[in-house]
């Protein structure tokens, strides 16, 4: 078996340490902010079990960078937005992952720590498509 010079564990604590998180609460509370977007970066059949945060913009977990990057082809012109992103999973190492490469790049953001799963556990309200 091969040993990993960090475990996926470290990673997202890593990540955690330095990236802004929202708890569900706070997240809750900022659903109908219009200088906020959240966006979910699961599965699209993660979405169409488990429904999706209303007005999320779903944006797949491996175009992320591509469509933040304004020099890339594949830029989404939401992402050049004056606005809060607040990014989310299901359960927040994904989208911690996510929210500390971003960081990287230079593009501020932050995620729900709780993810989508601490968001239907607390009662956030949830769309689902037919």
């Amino acid at each position: 078996m091969t040993v990993l010079k960090l475990s996926s564990a470290e990673m997202v604590a890593r990540a955690r340490a330095r990236i802004t998180e929202i708890s569900t609460t706070e997240g809750i509370a900022l659903l109908d902010d219009p200088d906020v977007v959240f966006v979910d970066i699961r599965d699209v059949r993660e979405r169409q079990r488990q429904g999706y945060i209303p007005g999320a913009l779903h944006a797949p977990r491996g175009m992320i960078e591509f469509w933040v990057d304004p020099d890339s082809p594949y830029h989404k012109p939401v992402f050049a937005a004056q606005k809060r992103f607040v990014f989310h999973c299901a359960s927040g190492w994904r989208s911690a992952l996510t929210v500390a490469t971003l960081q990287d790049m230079g593009f501020d953001a932050a995620h729900l720590a709780e993810g989508f799963v601490g968001w239907s556990d607390a009662g956030g309200p949830i769309e689902k498509d037919n």
